[in-house]
């Protein structure tokens, strides 16, 4: 068995897109969807089976394990500092699938040029996420919950977990 070195970020979204994806994928699909290279599909898939994330055949992610991961691992491990005002995508409490549940003055993005709103720059998880989410809605929300989490206060991390939950079809967990 291989040595586990760690989660790195981009283990997250590898796991949130076989989500995105349903029950029909090939590492080629999530490498192209990710714009993250093969290899590295294989490797991230290999450090979330060691990690108790993902099934050891690398085919059913532990939807419960994921989100306590999330939920009390993320903040921690990969946080988050919002940065100065830039133009970018809106992420976190920001995002439109919580836009009615959290209202603030304040905006949080993912930095890009192509976005539309001015607001507190979040990095996010891997370089291409911006890229990926342009294709995959079900991912976008997923990342921007994930965010909420990262960067949230109390009521939007529990609303944020609240919402994972639904989308990953665990709401009464």
């Amino acid at each position: 068995m291989k040595v586990h070195n760690g989660m790195r970020p981009h283990d997250v979204v590898v796991l949130l897109k076989i989500i995105s994806q349903g029950d029909k994928w090939l590492n080629r699909d999530l490498s192209e969807g990710l714009y993250i290279s093969s290899s590295e599909i294989s490797e991230s898939l290999n450090r979330s089976m060691i990690a108790r994330l993902i099934s050891p055949d690398k085919k059913k992610v532990f939807k419960s394990a994921l989100i306590r991961f999330i939920e009390n691992g993320l903040p921690f491990v990969f946080p988050v500092k919002p940065g100065a005002v830039e133009r970018g995508i809106p992420t976190a409490h920001s995002a439109p699938i919580l836009k009615e549940y959290i209202l603030s003055e304040e905006h949080y993005v993912w930095p890009t040029p192509h976005g539309k709103v001015r607001g507190q720059s979040i990095m996010p998880l891997y370089p291409n996420q911006v890229k990926a989410v342009m294709t995959d809605d079900k991912l976008y929300n997923m990342l921007a919950l994930v965010d909420s989490v990262r960067a949230g206060k109390v009521r939007e991390c529990e609303k944020a977990i609240e919402l994972l939950k639904q989308i990953f079809g665990l709401e009464y967990v």
